[in-house]
């Protein structure tokens, strides 16, 4: 698995044909990694390339990356540099992968491989159209998972051989990509990531991926290590609505209920202006989406304190201070698009609706803007947003790319830039949003510490997100609301307002327990929920503080059901399993889910088989006693739970 191919002046080439193979090194690198760099040099001499491959200890991930150098004397242009380039000896495997949109992120699709199949992404972002991951399965538990680490356009092909065998090329799309290197140049390669397990299925895989995920890859600092518990403002009063006395209020209450983080999301940026924080069209001259770029302007008839106090307020009730920003966007009206000329993206002269962080300037300013919301405003987490498809991106050549690389250059800035702010702030948490979750992949996972999952957040919905984004991402890595209060009703969301008056608290409860299987947020009017909503929220909230976090950010995940779908398809019972390292202890979260039947036998897996495990379940009081062979090959019966209704089971080895 350690091919390339590569598409220099409209002539491809693969060390397969096309390339001789000048020397083999192998080296130690960063974190005990093993890195073997293999050379090849074109057959007509104009290109060295160098294909590296890192294994990480004790991982079954792997990285695959090319170097493509230019050893002539003339320009050269590249259009196509793939890393993964495997061929496999059979043909008899089940594609599974994800489709992607605002709103339905991570729907499954999955199908017996059968002629050429491409899945990529042309939108300019990672998971419109699809997420960059697959996975090819081959009926006895053996899985090839891969996935592409960028948030541009990808692309993976899948391409029959004559007689039997596939091979399979992802990397970058090559689709209106090209880059010219001139004499001396290199060129990077994004990277791909994959793993083979030949046992264990999907949930085997999955578990690689998280596990070299927390070791080797994700940042970390003392916020995300945590799992906090954070309320953000956007649902129940978006930007509209949101103002100094209502954040303050639920500031208040969230203090209260043991929340941690408070973060204000749209709504706090746009001219002084009453109806500056409705995008929906009450007046275009001061629309805040059409004046994005202009950070430094605050609604002060909104936050007449200003955005300082507001955070000094959260501050002074014990919590931390978040922040929305969505630094590469800019609004056709914002100033900067006349103060600063040379930063807008555009395309044949058109603007893309985006800074081009390709421009090492363009660099600058963003870091400026977000240095000021961690120093003047005291925030210690950035919801970075991003709402736009740039499609194939920037083709101005004076920004220091050229025609063909706007878009690669401008992800390699964004990745600059956030190396950047991490280094100088590294205890500041970063959240990838983008439309919901229209950017996840392990591009990003690279330099932020959490991804949003999806815009909607109903239930179902919710459990289908988890379900696949966890195939690529550790629990901790994923950040997601309950299921929230809405300002109006939006189909995507199901209810306007889940918590109904005369709720059953287990209905209650299964609502808030999905989203303490990950990053733990909720978007509510927290002044305005019933007594006895606020009361249990404050109960699960101290649950899962003092209980569950530790294993959402620390134990290894397995899926012990297959995947629900959110209109009412696929599993209608869910449950995951966190074994801690060492299986002496481990966390059992189940579901059963409206439609579910009545019981359900649910088999472990990830345990001790010669251990016994004392096991309490936390809603009945129950305890029990059983070996983890009885536990992984009969499983435990799940009985008497009513349709919507959730349990959590703590599991300890004895002796």
């Amino acid at each position: 698995m350690n091919g390339f191919v590569v598409t220099v002046d409209g002539k491809s080439g693969s060390n397969e044909d096309g390339f001789y193979r000048a020397k083999v090194t192998e080296a130690e690198g960063e974190q005990g990694t093993s890195v073997r760099t293999e050379s090849f040099v074109s057959n007509d001499g104009v290109l060295d390339v160098e294909s590296v491959t890192t294994q990480y200890p004790g991982s079954a991930v792997v990285q695959r990356q090319v170097f493509v150098t230019n050893r002539s004397g003339r320009d050269v242009r590249i259009t196509r540099s793939d890393p993964f380039h495997v061929t496999l000896a059979k043909a008899d495997y089940t594609l599974d992968y994800f489709k992607s949109t605002n709103g339905l992120e991570f729907t499954p699709k999955s199908f017996p491989l059968r002629g050429t199949q491409v899945l990529q992404s042309t939108a300019g972002r990672s998971s419109k159209g699809r997420h960059p991951w697959f996975t090819l399965r081959d009926g006895q538990g053996g899985v090839l998972a891969a996935a592409v680490a960028w948030s541009g356009n990808w692309i993976f092909r899948f391409e029959p051989l004559q007689g039997q065998g596939y091979r399979i090329t992802g990397g970058m799309n090559d689709w209106a990509f090209a880059k010219v290197l001139r004499p001396g140049e290199t060129m990077e390669s994004v990277p791909v990531l994959y793993a083979v397990v030949s046992e264990g299925g999907l949930d085997a895989i999955s578990v690689e991926f998280g596990r070299w995920g927390k070791r080797f890859w994700y940042p970390e600092n003392e916020l995300s290590r945590s799992v906090p518990v954070a309320w953000n403002h956007w649902w129940p009063y978006e930007d509209n609505l949101i103002n100094e006395d209502i954040f303050k209020a639920n500031a208040d209450k969230a203090a209260e209920l043991g929340i941690e983080v408070c973060t204000l999301d749209a709504g706090w940026f746009g001219e002084p202006d009453p109806n500056c924080n409705d995008h929906l069209g009450w007046s275009e001259t001061v629309d805040w989406v059409l004046k994005r770029g202009d950070w430094h302007k605050i609604n002060t008839l909104r936050f007449p304190s200003g955005i300082a106090a507001l955070s000094d307020y959260v501050h002074a009730k014990g919590m931390k201070f978040g922040i929305w920003c969505e630094i590469e966007a800019l609004g056709v009206k914002a100033d900067v698009n006349t103060t600063r000329p040379e930063l807008p993206a555009k395309r044949d002269g058109s603007p893309l609706g985006y800074i081009c962080l390709g421009n090492p300037e363009a660099q600058d300013w963003a870091f400026g803007v977000l240095e000021r919301l961690i120093v003047e405003y005291k925030a210690e987490w950035l919801k970075l947003d991003f709402n736009l498809d740039p499609c194939a991106g920037c083709n101005r050549t004076d920004h220091g790319h050229g025609e063909g690389d706007g878009l690669y250059e401008h992800y390699k800035g964004y990745y600059e830039l956030l190396k950047r702010l991490r280094a100088k702030y590294p205890e500041v948490y970063l959240e990838n949003c983008s439309s919901g979750g229209l950017r996840i992949d392990l591009g990003l996972a690279r330099h932020t510490h959490g991804a949003f999952l999806s815009d909607p957040d109903f239930t179902r919905h919710h459990l289908q997100l988890f379900w696949g984004a966890t195939m690529m991402l550790h629990p901790s890595a994923c950040f997601h609301f309950t299921w929230s209060q809405n300002v109006v009703h939006y189909a995507s969301n199901v209810d306007k307002d889940p918590i109904k008056p005369d709720m059953a608290r287990h209905k209650f409860d299964h609502i808030i327990r999905a989203n303490m299987l990950n990053g733990f947020g909720v978007s509510y009017r927290l002044p305005e929920l019933p007594d006895w909503a606020e009361a249990r929220l404050g109960e699960l909230i101290a649950f899962f503080k003092g209980t569950m976090r530790r294993f959402v950010g620390q134990a290894d995940m397995h899926r012990l059901t297959d995947q629900t779908e959110r209109w009412g398809g696929g599993d209608s019972w869910n449950a995951y399993l966190y074994v801690m390292e060492g299986a002496e202890e481990a966390m059992l979260c189940a579901f059963r889910l409206a439609g579910g039947e009545a019981e359900r036998r649910i088999r472990l897996t990830g345990l001790d088989a010669s251990a016994t495990y004392a096991i309490s379940w936390t809603d009945s009081g129950r305890v029990m006693e059983e070996s983890g062979r009885a536990l992984m090959e009969e499983g435990l019966l799940f009985e008497g739970l009513e349709e919507e209704s959730s349990d959590v089971l703590l599991l300890r080895k004895k002796g």
